[in-house]
């Protein structure tokens, strides 16, 4: 990554002063989230995904989970006490976070909507999120994820 390229996320840790590392590859379409966690010489429990789901009610919520994870919906559904959550169509992503498939941030969104980690994050000293541009992955203490992302530790897998 060229030193002067930054992302929105870097550019609102860097706001906050959070500490983070900044990790690029050379992205391909067909990457899965366990591939990318292998470029970076990382445990997939470690690398996390963002998911953005619509609840009955008409309400958006994003869960963060490990790469190799699934979301559990009816526990998703629970965390956010919806009677019933499903992932949002891909072509809703960019106009309601500012982000495009393979690049959606738990940071940074457009407008802040109730977030969910999985609680096996706070288990490691250091955990990856993307950066808000495909190809591009920050790592930093899951305990400033939280902070910055107004994130809610449950079980959703």
């Amino acid at each position: 990554m060229k030193k002067e390229e930054k992302t929105n996320v870097m550019r609102v840790l860097d706001g906050k002063k959070i500490s983070y590392e900044k990790h690029s590859y050379e992205p391909d379409a067909t990457m899965s989230g366990e591939e990318i966690a292998g470029i970076l010489g990382e445990d997939p429990a470690k690398v996390f995904k963002t998911l953005v789901t619509q609840g009955k009610s008409g309400a958006y919520y994003v869960f963060v989970v490990p790469v190799k994870e699934e979301l559990d919906l009816k526990k998703a559904a629970k965390a956010s006490g919806e009677k019933a959550v499903g992932m949002i169509r891909q072509k809703e992503l960019l106009p309601l976070t500012g982000y495009v498939h393979g690049g959606c941030s738990p940071i940074g969104m457009k407008k802040q909507f109730p977030t969910f980690i999985h609680e096996t994050a706070v288990e490691f000293d250091r955990v990856f999120v993307s950066a808000g541009k495909v190809g591009f992955q920050i790592e930093l203490a899951p305990e400033d994820l939280i902070q910055v992302a107004g994130c809610r530790t449950a079980d959703i897998v």
